[in-house]
This record gives structure tokens, sequence and C-alpha cells, in this order.
């Protein structure tokens, strides 16, 4: 027996490998003489007899999958495939499963169907009854058209019957099926000529009018699957634990099993090595395709091919099914020599073993791209997932997790021992800060608006407080491009693009860079979150704010304020639209400030002489600014009048809430607040989750209770007197995330 391991294969050259094929008694000496001398091509004059209007050939690289074993068989299995790195990966994945055997693999008999339509029967239930009692008569006949077939073992063996609505003429029809087993053929004109033949026996027994006669390319009777087993030794490698590799792969399959938008591409991955065999031995790889894909279908949604798990000894197990009809035997054999040669490379002797085969190489190429993306993926593209792995491995316990995670990122050395080492230095020094020294540390500040959103958009006044939550970013010189890591959130951005390439975060990051003349340099921007993503708390702009003051100190540019205000206000146009300007100023300024936009916009300090406390009470859902800000606009073009009445209405409360804050009124504050709730309400920006947290919050005896920021989704605050703790702590017996904070002209 023929090996399929051929070690360097891939370093040799082509005459190398042409002849190292030949001595591993696969090829034959004409072989080796036709592939040499390229007498393997299809000619022009034989293309001109497979299709019409013919004036050339396309060619195709010929690769070799090696190391296959397959039912303790080995095989070399061609491959005609244009994309890079297919044959590679097929080929690194036999290797690995030769350690555990290989791949086990089984089939049906080569069924075929043809499917014969019969329209207007006078009787659907005696048409019917009348298939089923003619059954052997219409396969007697069916098979007297093909008699080698038959001689052969194969030939028509069976009727199924269907009838379905007939939506055009509110009628039925009524579908017979012909199961045809065509043993090494593909069979596809053999079973089309059967369907002809007997669709006039047909119509006599049924007194209908048969319509369509043709095959069935959803060949779920001729189905083929394939297994493989991989140890955890197996695929650890390169640094990679073997469980993570597992347990990457299988949520990967995971996503893919539930997903029709990721399964296409899973599927399209397995597809990708049993279509490229397909080509090499002259089968028609669309029909292959089209019967995969109905097949993924076959349950009412579009589902994975393919199922990874671990069985009970921790092995991760993979399994395939599918239908593949194919053949041995045939014009293709006749009309295209290199397919006759890669045939008889392969040494399969029958239409099933072929198909066993290409359902191996079809799991094997998805185990390889599964494996890719859970691990070089990982490495190269997704740093931050993979360093949060690592920080699990370590044993971080939550309080820990997100420093232990920056300052791991920021180490470049994503491993275990690494984050082992810094989260003892952190437990040591009981730190719960990232260890960044301030003179490198731009910073941004978080807000709420206690009163105006939305009408601050048009003109109106705002009443806006800094947090204490910020945004810090570190810059570094780097020397792959310009990267933003932001570890908590699990981003990690390449911005050395071309600006119409970026997407909308990207973009908003890479307007700093361009507008500061940063854009060539290399460097690695991290920035450590506290503000929540998406809750109305000005994240965006204490980002850009972060960046801009980080970038300001590393490459001593000199900003003042105003410019690190502008820049960061520019920033908030790509991210939002049409902002206000309150959230870059509260983020630059970080004092409370009463806000109108405008050129200039009024921003005035707001002194709070006693200050004020806050329970933020977080939704389960993020709010974008964007689409509430661009909502509002909507509908205040369609009623302008209505809505400007509700935007003065707002603007009047701020301007109570005002001297209710200078003088200590917080009752009245309190009252302001949800009256003003109910207008945010009316402009159609709060949900009823957010209600809900509102009513919480009041229920608990909150003196006040509104969304912050721009709705959608977000936050809520309430405002309370000496019972934070109460109402923190009720929000949180309801499933929110609550926390309390003091707000005032000192933090």
């Amino acid at each position: 027996m023929a090996g399929s391991r051929i070690p360097r294969f891939y370093k040799m050259s082509v005459d190398e490998r042409v002849r190292a094929v030949r001595d591993q008694g696969l090829l034959t000496d004409r072989d080796l003489d036709s592939l040499l001398s390229g007498e393997t091509t299809l000619g022009v004059n034989a293309a001109d007899k497979m299709i019409e209007n013919v004036i050339g050939v396309l060619g195709l690289p010929i690769g070799l999958g090696l190391n296959f074993l397959i039912n303790s068989k080995e095989y070399v299995i061609p491959l005609v495939v244009e994309e890079p790195s297919i044959v590679a990966a097929l080929s690194a994945a036999a290797k690995l499963s030769r350690g555990s055997g290989g791949f086990t693999t089984t089939s049906t008999d080569p069924i075929l169907i043809g499917q014969i339509q019969i329209i207007d029967p006078p009787n659907m239930t005696r048409a019917r009854a009348a298939v089923l009692e003619h059954k052997q008569e219409i396969l007697d006949l069916a098979n007297s058209f093909h008699p080698r077939m038959v001689a052969r073992g194969g030939g028509a063996v069976d009727i199924e019957i269907a009838s379905y609505p007939l939506k055009s003429t509110n009628g039925e029809m009524l579908v017979v099926h012909l199961l045809v087993d065509t043993r090494d053929a593909m069979g596809a004109n053999l079973v089309n000529g059967m369907c002809e033949g007997v669709a006039p026996l047909i119509e006599t027994i049924t007194e209908g009018n048969v319509f369509l006669r043709i095959l069935s390319n959803l060949t779920d009777r001729a189905l083929a699957t394939a297994e493989v087993t991989l140890t955890v030794e197996q695929l650890a490698g390169k640094g990679y634990d073997g469980k993570r590799v597992r347990d990457g792969i299988i949520i990967a399959a995971d996503f893919a099993h539930v997903d029709p938008y990721r399964a296409a591409t899973h599927n399209k991955g397995v597809m990708n090595g049993i279509d490229a065999v397909a080509l090499a031995t002259g089968n028609d790889w669309r029909a292959i395709e089209a019967g995969a894909h109905a097949y993924a279908a076959r349950h009412g949604r579009y589902g994975s091919l393919t199922q990874w798990s671990k069985d009970a000894d921790g092995n991760l197990r993979g399994r395939i099914e599918l239908p593949i009809k194919v053949g041995i035997v045939g014009a293709p054999l006749e009309s295209n020599p290199g397919v006759a040669m890669n045939l008889r490379m392969m040494g399969v002797e029958s239409a099933t073993e072929l198909a066993e085969v290409m359902a191996a190489v079809g799991l094997a190429q998805n185990f390889a791209a599964l494996k890719a993306l859970t691990t070089e993926g990982i490495q190269t593209g997704h740093m931050t997932l993979h360093a949060r792995s690592v920080v699990k491995a370590a044993g971080a316990p939550p309080e820990l997790f997100d420093e232990t995670l920056e300052q791991l990122v920021r180490s470049g050395d994503i491993k275990v021992w690494k984050a082992e080492e810094i989260l003892g230095q952190l437990r040591d020094a009981d730190a719960t800060e990232p260890q960044v020294a301030d003179t490198e540390t731009g910073v941004g500040f978080g807000k709420v608006i206690l009163l105006g959103e939305h009408a601050v958009v048009y003109g109106r006044h705002a009443i806006a407080c800094p947090l204490p939550l910020t945004m810090r970013a570190v810059v570094e010189d780097h020397d792959k491009g310009v990267e933003l890591l932001i570890p908590r959130w699990g981003i990690e951005y390449q911005l050395a693009k071309p600006p119409e390439q970026r997407r909308s975060f990207e973009k908003a990051a890479g307007l700093i860079m361009d507008r500061l003349g940063l854009g060539n340099r290399g460097m690695r921007i991290e920035v450590f979150p506290d503000v929540p993503r998406g809750m109305g708390m000005g994240g965006s702009a204490a980002l850009a704010v972060a960046i801009i003051r980080a970038l300001d100190l590393h490459y001593r540019l000199g900003l003042t304020d105003e410019e690190v205000n502008a820049l960061a206000y520019q920033s908030e146009k790509v991210a939002h639209g049409q902002p206000s300007g309150i959230d870059n100023t509260l983020a630059t300024y970080g004092k409370p400030l009463v806000y109108r936009k405008g050129t200039p916009p009024l921003v005035e300090e707001l002194q709070i002489p006693v200050p004020l406390s806050l329970v933020i009470g977080m939704t389960r859902n993020e709010g974008l600014t964007a689409r509430t800000v661009l909502n509002v606009r909507e509908a205040r073009d369609r009623q302008p009048k209505l809505y400007e009445k509700i935007f003065d209405d707002i603007d009047a409360l701020v301007r109570q809430g005002i001297t209710a804050v200078q003088t200590n009124d917080i009752r009245t504050l309190g009252e302001l607040m949800n009256v003003c709730q109910g207008l945010l309400n009316a402009l159609q920006v709060s949900t009823p989750e957010l209600e809900r947290l509102i009513g919480v919050a009041r229920r608990a005896g909150a003196l006040g209770a509104k969304l912050t920021g721009g709705g959608g989704g977000g936050a809520v605050i309430a405002l309370c007197d000496d019972n934070a703790d109460e109402v923190q702590a009720a929000m949180e017996r309801q499933g929110f995330q609550a926390m309390t904070v003091v707000v005032g002209n000192k933090q």
C-alpha cells in the first residue's frame, strides 16, 4: 500500500514532487511524462466537445492533500483549487489526526432521486393509490431502459409519493420520486432518461398530466459521514493549551449551529475541501454544493454541516454528515486526462468510497479553519480576547480581573505565568488600579445630565455634572502601525488604514490621529475605562478626551484645554452625528456646568454648595445616542411647533433647576427631574426598562429619578437625601447594576 506521508513535500520543486509521487507508486511513468510535459491539461479540441462556443481552456492548480488515513487506508488526495492555504491546512489536519487513528467514514447506497410532477389528476387519493399499486410495473419499466446498470447491482429500487398545493391553479400536484441506485456513475443523465421513459405510464395510471421530470440535487439518500477524535495533547502546540483549543473549536461550532450567518461561512469552509476533490475527479461540484446547502437547511433553518463536542475522556470529537453523490466512471474520465490520473492516484474503488473520502476532507478542512480561528486568529487579531482567557486561567478574582488584564496586555507577554506574576504583585500591593503614572496618563471625565437632554441639541440649557468615573489612556511607541486597545471591552483596532476603510468607532479615533498629524506614527494606545459603555454617561467623549490628552503628553504637543475640547467635539460629530457639545465639554473640564449650544457655546460653572447624592442604575441594554438624536430630529421635522414647545418646557425646568441646586433645594430638584422624565418620555427616548428602573427608585424613596443621556437604553439617575443605600439596594434586588456617586464642585 502506498503511503500518504511524503516528508518535506512542500519544499520540493514541482518536478521533484511529481517524481516523489511516482516513487510512492501513485503515478505511472506515463503519468510522470504527462505531468512534466503538460499533457494532463485539457486540450482545446477536447474542450470544444464538452461545451458550446469554446475559445480556450482555463487552468487551475492541482495540489496534493497528504497524510490522510481514512478507515486505516492511506490516501493522497488531489485537489483542484485556486485559493491558497487550503491544501496546506488539509494536510496539516490529516497529519494531526493520524495520532489517534485518522478518520472513520461510512456511506449509504449511492441513490439518486428522479422527480416526476403530475398536475390535474382528477382524483388525488385514487392517483396516489394507483401509483403504489403499479409500483413494480413502474420500476420494471425504468430498469428496462438501463439493463447494464441493473446487471451491476443498481437500477431503480423504490418509489415514493407526495402531494402539494398548486398555487397557480388552486389545485394539487402529485410528485413521484424514482429512487435509483446508480452505482459508480454520477447518474444524472441516466435518471433523467428513466423519468422520461416512465412518464407516459404514470400519466395513464394517474389520469393526470406529467409536467417536470428531472433529477433532484438534494441527494439525501446518498449520505456520507466522517468522524475524527483528537486528544488535547494533539491539539496543544505553538504556545496554545490543548484544552483551550478544544473548547474554542466547540464554542465556534456552537455559533455555526445556531446562527445561519455564521453557518454559511462555516459550511463554505467545509466545501472548500469537498469542491476541490470534486473538481479534481471530474464531478459536478455545483450539484454537490446545492445538495449540501439544502441538507443544511433541512430542519427549516440553515445550520452547520459539522458537529464538534467533547467526549467522556475529554477528547475533541468531530462529525460530518452530508449528501455526496459522485461518480468514478463516465464522460469526464474519457474527455479530461487529468481526471483519470487523479482517480488513479487516489485509488478509490467505488463512488461511495470517493464520497467517504470527500466527507473526511470536508471535516478536515472545517477542523483546520476552526483551529486557526481559535489560535492564530486570536493571537494576531484578537489579543485581548486571548488575554482574557489567560487571566481567567491564572485564577484572577473578579475584583482584580480587569487590572490584571490591563497590565498583561501592556506587558505584551500573554502567558499564564505572566498573568500569575501580575496577580501576585497586585495582591501584595493591595492595588486596585492599573499601575500607570499620572504624568503619562490622559484623562477624560464621565458625566450625568441632571436636566436638559435632547433639548440642549436645539439651543436650550442643560445642567451636567462630572462623575468620579473616568477614561484613562496611555500611549507607547510601537512598530506595527497604530493600535487601539481597550482590554476591559475586548476591543482591539488597527487604525493605520485609509479613512474610507475605517468603521465608525475607528473613524472617530482616526480623526484625532489625522488632525494631530500623527497618522503615520507607530504607536499603541491603551485605554482604561471606568465609565460604563453605552450607558449615557459620556463614555465616547471621555474616551476621545483621554486619547487626545495621552497623545499630547506623549508627543509633547502643548495642547490647551480649548484645543482638546474642540478636537473632542469633532470626534463626537463623527460618533453621534449632531452632538450638542456638552459631553466633550464636561469630559474636558471635569466641572459641574450650565451649558447651552451656540457659537460660541455658553459654558458656565455651576456652584453646588452641598454635594448631591445620586444613585446610578444601569439597564441591561446599551443606548445609542446617535440613533435617539436622529429619531428626535425626524419627529421634530414632522411636528416642529409641538417639539419646540417640549424643548422650551425642558429649558424652563433647567432654569428652575439651576436655582434649586444653588440653594440646595433638593426636593424641588427631585420634582423637576420627575417632570423632565415625563417630557423625555414624550420625546420617545425612554424605554419600558428605563421606566421600570425609575419606578423602582421612586418607590424606594428617591426624591426624583430620570434617564440620563441619550436614552433608548442606558442608565437612570436617582436623587437621594440620606437614603442612597436603600435606593441602590432596591435596584440591585430587581437585577439591575447600580452605584452611588456624589457630585459637586469637588470630587
